[in-house]
Formats: C-alpha cells, sequence, structure tokens
C-alpha cells in the first residue's frame, strides 16, 4: 500500500489549524458573591437584621464608609480572550439598606447597566504652573545646580542643623 504525503500533510495542517484555534477560546471566570435567588428572596424588610442577614447570605463583599452602613455583596462573570483583559460578561450587585436601628429597610438588586466606564488614561495628565515645553523641562535646570542662592552666591551662616 503506498501512502502519498499530501493527504498526510492536509491532516497536519488541520490538525495544526484546529490546535490554534482552540487558544482563541475565551476563559470564563466568576468572581465575588454567589447569587442564590431563594436566599435573596428571603431577606425581607421590616423584617429582617443586619445578623439575620449575615447568616442568610453571609458577609458582604463591601460596605458604604459613609452614612448608613449598607451592604453590597458583588457578583461578576468574566470573560477573558487570549492574551487580552478580562470583560465583563454579567454583573449582579446586591443592595442591602439598613435604617438607624439596623433593621432592613430596603433591598435593592441592579446589573451591569449601572456600571460606568472609566477610561483614566489619556495624552496629557493636566498639572497646575507654567507649560514647559520639552527642551525647558529637559535644560531648564542647567547652571542652577549648586549656584546657592540669588546671584550665584553660596549662603553663608550655619546651616538649619547649626553647621
Amino acid at each position: 500500500m503506498r501512502i502519498t504525503r499530501r493527504p498526510v500533510g492536509m491532516t497536519v495542517l488541520v490538525l495544526g489549524a484546529a490546535l490554534l484555534a482552540s487558544g482563541c477560546t475565551a476563559i470564563r471566570n466568576h468572581r465575588g458573591y454567589l447569587v442564590d435567588q431563594a436566599l435573596v428572596d428571603a431577606v425581607q424588610p421590616g423584617i429582617d437584621n443586619r445578623q439575620s442577614v449575615e447568616r442568610t447570605l453571609g458577609r458582604p463583599t463591601f460596605m458604604s464608609q459613609f452614612g448608613n452602613k449598607d451592604w453590597y455583596y458583588v457578583s461578576q462573570d468574566t470573560r477573558t480572550l487570549a492574551f487580552g483583559r478580562p470583560r465583563t460578561s454579567e454583573q449582579t450587585v446586591l443592595h442591602v439598606v439598613f435604617d438607624a436601628t439596623g433593621n432592613v429597610a430596603a433591598v435593592d438588586k441592579f446589573g451591569k447597566e449601572k456600571v460606568a466606564k472609566i477610561d483614566p488614561e489619556g495624552d496629557s495628565t493636566p498639572t497646575l504652573g507654567r507649560d514647559r515645553s520639552f527642551f525647558e523641562d529637559l535644560f531648564g535646570n542647567v547652571g542652577a545646580v549648586g549656584g546657592g542662592g540669588p546671584g550665584g552666591a553660596a549662603p553663608t551662616g550655619p546651616g538649619p542643623n547649626g553647621s
């Protein structure tokens, strides 16, 4: 039986392409609180307090720092493509509001629609002061080092430590 190189070469090519394509699949990841709808529905405003909420839902992801100490449970599903940054595919935030006595006043649930995308990167950072060119920044202090005080004279008298 004679084996030709063409089908073997084509098979190797197809297997290689399949191997490369498998590297492009997304990695799915879950971060934060695992939302159980039955437990969330068990928390009732006017009936539960901080202690019963903690027994039912567990410790919150974070607590508000100002005003009433509201609790937040954050759940986030992300997808990461090869060599890419993680992207949020689904997000749920459970907001438990307490009144002044520590009883549950409200339970709010919202998703990804409330997320604000902030892009802190920009071409330049605004600063106070005068605008200087690249060369002014680079050569602006030439001659000023070791020149002493006004007029280039070195300071006289004792220094700050008395020497």
